[in-house]
């Protein structure tokens, strides 16, 4: 049997096992009617969302997939490329959607679940972050296996000669603009949910809980829905597609290098085949997450860590045993998979500890806001700059590992030194191997978030909402986690991008030579330019969030004053206005940023070539990966300090503390859920579009 045919299958096991699921937490109550209107209310505005962002969506993909056809014909590019972006943009999308449908399933059931006990309430959202995590590697790693199988049986029955590297060369090609696609569609959903559920929840804590003095999803704050839907739309439906861009293009990458290092076609099925056994041992992982009662945050944490531990450890059994059956002369490839789950877990570690309340710096951020919010942000930056250094130290301890386990030398043959390379990309792919189970706990905050917000806009107990805020702070924490994870991964993953670029280069035009010196101008100005572009990105991304919450916060204020008896509870908000406003102005200010991942490779590559893009990939994939983990570090921070402060500490809720606090946490939002996660997903956009059009490059660059 064909072994892509194996991994396809198992790709169906993981969206039946995410069906079962599905059964599961659906036959569970939905409470009472109060609880199901508020939820029906959550799930109207982020299909309303969605709805509208794929319409402007579809008109992006409808033009690039034109120009595509258009160069095709031209013979510019290949005559399967349009059609391979399109359905790559198309999994991606329909990935988010399930995700955020099965959420606001989820969310009612979770905080009936919890009237009940602690135990059940982490079942069901756990249950439901699983279907939302099997969906997302089952659609993408059968997406790309059946678009790998089709493409190769079409070409071998076209070409008669059945030259198989040729063929192989072109299957890669077509999967790289899938993965362009995927990339394209991700950033949509990143920064189109992101600036939505910012500018909510930035809207409704700014005005509810400084202004009014009210409480965290209290009923009578108009945004309060729009920040529920808020947390559908960008921390799951963004969130889903975040994690599948970076799941897809880990395995399309490897596959690219495998030819150029001589490791053929066994080398191409490699990381297929990876994802392949992750999933396997997600899906015994996952049976693993059981807690107590009586749990606090640390068993908490030890139940979630418990199924990743057995998941990677069994991850590690079956690699071995595959490396040991497809390349038995070369077991070293086994450590650079072994030590990319390692980075991944050590990044995981970092990342907990600069964000969870557990640990000192979060403490010592709470007491900074005994001086006020001013010292709370020049804290929380030190933080998220502080937390960025370990990370960048495990990468790049792990692409020095990994490079020289997997037979690579830095030396001038190509070949040779493009086996390190193949074993760098390895590492990423081992990194993500079981993100099945990676993204359950991080899916699943956002659910006991919502669940906290349903339960509070009911009127459920004191404790109920004491059970939800537990698994909604943790989940902050694992969110973090899953957001360093994703940037460690695009750092490894985008440096086999910039190889493969090369390698399309050089398999274009053999005969020319690439000077990629530092000391060649083209390649430093493309270093400068390339470590600029996320931080012109986050500049859009933070004044998109800044000035929908400005919206968000005079309709706010409009209702608390015009509308009588609101602020006694005699009247009802309009909820509605605050989900629109949220809705026109993320799907109107989500395009600017995304283009800059398109334009930016395209014009460079007309004015300085392939020397050029090959120094803005490098320099937008260092200081993007350093930005990112210090955006989101510092926003994890911030909103777990104020949630610390909430619990009873340094004076509790409605202190001056809090205030400050909350300041802290308004800043961090769009750090954390905006720009910061979606700086991984520009960095990798940029290689895809530069491999995708790298003809231009060698061809026609103005210098």
């Amino acid at each position: 049997m064909d072994l892509v045919n194996l991994v396809i299958i198992i790709a169906c096991v993981s969206l039946f096992y995410a069906l079962f699921l599905f059964v599961k937490v659906k036959s569970q109550s939905a409470g009472n009617e109060r609880m199901q209107e508020i939820s029906s209310k959550i799930r109207e505005g982020a299909i309303v969302y969605l709805k509208r962002q794929y319409k402007s969506v579809s008109i992006f993909f409808g033009t690039i997939f034109l120009i595509m056809i258009a160069l095709s014909f031209c013979g510019i590019i290949g005559k399967f490329m349009p059609y391979s972006f399109l359905l790559g943009g198309l999994l991606s999308g329909i990935s988010g959607y399930i995700g955020m449908r099965m959420a606001t399933m989820a969310n009612v059931r979770t905080t009936e679940a919890a009237r009940k006990s602690l135990v059940k309430a982490l079942d069901i959202s756990f249950s439901a972050g699983s279907i939302i995590g099997f969906v997302v590697v089952g659609v993408g790693l059968s997406g790309i296996g059946i678009c790998y199988y089709l493409l190769k049986q079409h070409l071998i029955h076209m070409d008669t000669a059945y030259n198989i590297e040729s063929i192989l060369g072109e299957v890669i090609t077509n999967l790289l603009t899938f993965g362009m696609g995927v990339s394209a569609m991700s950033l949509f959903a990143r920064v189109g949910g992101g600036i939505f559920t910012k500018a909510a929840d930035v809207g409704a804590d700014l005005v509810g809980k400084i202004e009014m003095g009210i409480p965290e999803d209290d009923p009578k704050n108009p945004a309060v829905i729009a920040d529920n839907v808020g947390d559908n739309v960008g921390d799951v439906a963004g969130m889903g597609a975040d994690l599948f861009e970076s799941y897809v293009n880990s395995i399309i990458s490897c596959s690219a290098l495998a030819l150029g290092s001589g490791f053929g076609e066994s080398g191409v099925i490699l990381p297929f085949l990876l994802a392949a056994v992750g999933i396997v041992a997600s899906i015994i992982g996952s049976f693993f997450v059981k807690t107590r009662e009586d749990a606090g945050q640390p068993q908490l944490l030890f139940t979630l860590r418990k199924g990743i531990y057995l998941s990677n450890i069994l991850m590690c059994v079956f690699s071995f045993f595959l490396i040991k059956n497809i390349f038995p002369n070369n077991l070293n490839l086994f450590f650079s998979i072994f030590f990319g789950q390692i980075c991944g877990m050590a990044i995981g570690y970092c990342t907990e500890y600069f964000t969870s309340s557990a640990y000192r710096p979060t403490k010592e951020l709470s007491r900074s806001t005994k001086t006020g919010a001013g010292t709370v942000v020049i804290s929380g930056l030190s933080l998220g700059m502080l937390s960025a250094f370990l990370p960048v130290i495990i990468v790049s301890a792990c692409i020095l590992i990994s490079f020289f386990s997997s037979g690579g030398r830095i030396v001038t043959d190509f070949q040779i030194f493009s086996k390190g390379l193949y074993g760098i990309s390895l590492a990423a792919v081992g990194m993500l191997s079981t993100l099945g189970i990676t993204v359950a706990t991080d899916a699943y905050g956002p659910i006991a978030d919502n669940a906290g917000g349903i339960a509070e806009m009911s009127g459920l107990t004191e404790e109920v909402r004491k059970r939800t805020d537990m698994l909604d702070s943790l989940g902050n924490t694992t969110a973090a986690t899953g957001k360093g994870f994703a940037i460690g991964s695009a750092g490894l993953t985008s440096l086999a991008l910039v190889a493969a670029y090369i390698n399309q280069a050089k398999m274009i035009n053999p005969s020319q030579i690439f000077d990629l010196s530092i000391i060649n101008p083209c390649v430093l100005i493309g270093l400068f330019v390339g470590a600029s572009l996320p931080f012109l990105f986050s500049a859009f991304t933070m004044s998109s969030v800044g000035k929908a919450a400005m919206d968000v916060v005079c309709e706010v204020r409009r209702q608390f004053k015009e509308i009588k008896g609101l602020m006694e509870g005699k009247a009802d908000p309009d909820y509605q206005s605050c989900v629109d406003i949220c809705t026109k102005a993320s799907v109107r200010q989500m395009l600017v940023p995304a283009l800059i991942g398109v334009v930016s490779p395209l014009a460079m590559s007309l004015f300085l070539g392939v020397s050029g893009v090959s120094g803005m990939l490098v320099g937008a994939t260092v200081s993007g990966a350093v930005l990112a983990l210090t955006m989101s570090n510092a926003g994890g921070a911030w909103d777990n300090s104020k949630k610390y402060i909430e619990s009873g500490h340094f004076g509790g809720k409605k202190s001056e503390n809090h205030k400050a606090a909350v300041v802290g946490d308004t800043v961090g939002d769009p750090f954390k859920d905006t720009s910061g996660p979606a700086i991984n997903i520009l960095i990798k956009l940029l290689a895809m579009v530069s491999i995708v059009f790298v003809s231009i490059a060698v061809s026609g660059s103005l210098f």
